[in-house]
């Protein structure tokens, strides 16, 4: 299975916010390293600081990272630095955020290298807080940060409160770039919904009702009676329904609304969706409605797909449905556009980031361009290609029959049934589409490699090893394609059984598909096996491709005896 791209984001606060040409500087650094996404700069005056918001595949936003934390200790001197932000650093913070494919926890072992990195070769001392924290009391910055820039000298000396990385006697250039604080922390959600009211007040209460802070207790239960406290004075405070939340309620002159302004601090403890069906069933005691909702910044990709989901599950619908469909279902079931229209392209980072890094794809063509594609002179895409996408369309069409199943009247009872098959065909279908551009990458990578030099023989050695490595890809990858579409044979038999029997045809079209598929991808290996010189390995590609013909062949026949019998 090919496994989902990992991106992670990276928001590093600098200890400056009135420079324009530092900042510039500083974020020069983040564009400079390929596959890096800059999203956002936001310099504060009053704060002289500024937010820097990036994003891509770990090691190049490791790299990124690095790199501005460098610059930033080259060009701003704490020693002259005023602002009302909490600092301790010319680079005070730089989180590490898991967006895909990524565990915070694998998130806070790159923050605590970068953390060692920057205190080894440049010579700033690093805190590692949250996630990353090598020790409880770290996981909260303010303790990291504890009396700021200005308590530096004595803590730097003190076993308990130096630096976890890179400690020494204070010294001038530590009096210029001062300590930075590394950590990794959970994606945060800005977001608020949109109320059909005019009043803070109600906003305020539906946010008090749901943020995990609550509301203070009263005396009495009586909401004008006093607040109680505990024995040590403090107000003792009611929890609200969710947890991971802060919110408050404010009137919107720009929408003429009231809105509960939210930020969901961990969206694996509380998703969107979540927090938007509890602030609707809060403002529904209250009279109120919740018209839409509004998302400040940008949001993983899987924030919209859980919801969508979600919605779906609540309708009875099949959520095997493409990618887009299910954020479609997202974006009406919670108003995203109810202010202004809501483009998962301009919202989503990994949709943000795939269209920066955009290299052109055979699976964007349209069908006509793929075939005339195909046609042209070139040997790619050639007969690999054609199998990977003929083994998609089988897992389409098999998909396809479980979703009419899903929705067939009579058979609500059955939807979750054919839902769960509709979510298998679509995630084979997914799996076999990249293959079509992973099998047209094998074979350019085989002419890049025939196209090395050669002219010594430590070039004809590196050459021949570069093709066999090539070559061997070569012969994966349609092995992989073989394995895929064989996975189809188990949805559309089930779907010839138990499915719609108006649509066992089109299960059974699914089969000749998938059987085209693997006997097509069977020749792709043993071609391209030919050329291995480790005839061992060579062999057991082969035999392995073989077993699977031999088993795509006696699936599509006892399949279509099932579809011939229903027609």
């Amino acid at each position: 299975m090919v496994r989902e791209k990992q991106i992670i984001e990276c928001v590093p606060n600098f200890s400056e916010g009135r420079n324009k040409d530092v900042i510039k500087q500083i974020t020069d650094e983040v564009e400079r390293v390929k596959g890096v996404k800059l999203l956002d700069v936001d310099p504060g005056e009053a704060t002289n600081r500024t937010v820097v918001t990036f994003v891509g595949e770990p090691s190049v936003v490791v790299e990124a990272a690095f790199r501005c934390v460098k610059k930033a200790a080259q060009l701003i001197d704490m020693r002259q630095h005023h602002g009302a932000h909490p600092r301790m650093g010319a680079t005070d913070v730089c989180p590490l955020i898991p967006v895909a494919g990524i565990t915070l926890e694998e998130c806070a072992v790159l923050a605590r290298q970068l953390a060692e990195r920057i205190a080894n070769e440049l010579q700033v001392p690093c805190y590692c807080y949250e996630a990353a924290a090598k020790t409880p009391a770290r996981k909260n910055l303010a303790i990291c940060r504890k009396g700021e820039y200005e308590a530096l000298p004595q803590r730097m000396t003190e076993a308990a409160e130096a630096p976890d990385y890179g400690a020494r006697e204070w010294d001038e250039q530590l009096a210029r770039t001062g300590c930075t604080a590394v950590g990794a922390r959970d994606f945060l959600i800005a977001t608020n919904f949109n109320l059909n009211t005019t009043s803070t007040r109600r906003a305020n209460a539906i946010a008090f009702d749901v943020r995990e802070k609550g509301r203070p207790m009263r005396e009495g239960g009586s909401p004008v009676g006093k607040p109680m406290k505990n024995d040590k004075g403090e107000v003792i405070m009611q929890p609200g329904t969710l947890k991971a939340t802060k919110a408050i309620g404010w009137f919107i002159d720009e929408y003429g609304i009231a809105q509960v302004s939210m930020n969901i601090t961990d969206i694996n403890v509380t998703p969107l969706h979540v927090a938007f069906d509890e602030v609707c069933r809060c403002a529904q005691k209250r009279g109120i409605r919740v018209t839409g909702t509004e998302i400040v910044g940008l949001i993983p990709k899987r924030t919209l797909l859980e919801a969508g989901t979600y919605f779906l599950k609540k309708q009875e619908r099949s959520i095997g449905i493409p990618e887009e469909d299910i954020i479609k279902i997202a974006i009406m079931s919670m108003g995203l556009d109810d202010l202004k229209p809501f483009n998962p392209r301009e919202k989503v980072i990994e949709y943000l980031l795939e269209d920066a890094n955009k290299t052109p794809k055979l699976i964007d063509l349209t069908v006509k361009e793929f075939a005339d594609e195909t046609s042209r002179e070139s040997p790619a895409p050639g007969g690999g290609t054609i199998s990977a996408y003929m083994g998609a369309l089988g897992a389409a069409l098999g998909t396809m029959v479980a979703n009419l199943s899903s929705h067939k009247a009579g058979w609500d009872v059955r939807w979750e049934e054919f839902s769960n098959w509709a979510e298998k065909g679509q995630a084979i279908q997914v799996e076999l589409m990249l293959l079509v551009d992973e099998d047209t990458e094998a074979f350019n990578r085989i002419m890049s490699a025939f196209g090395l030099p050669k002219s010594t023989d430590e070039e004809k050695a590196a050459r021949s090893e570069a093709i066999q490595e090539a070559t061997l890809f070569a012969t994966e990858v349609p092995l992989h394609t073989m394995k895929a579409s064989y996975k189809v044979f188990e949805l559309c038999r089930a779907m010839a059984e138990e499915g719609n029997p108006n649509s066992v045809s089109d299960a059974g079209v699914g089969v000749l598909a998938a059987r085209a598929a693997v006997l097509g991808a069977g020749l792709n290996v043993k071609i391209n096996a030919s050329g291995l010189k480790d005839k061992e390995k060579a062999d057991r590609l082969v035999a392995e491709a073989n077993e699977l013909i031999v088993k795509a062949n006696e699936a599509e026949a006892e399949i279509m005896k099932i579809v011939e019998a229903k027609l």
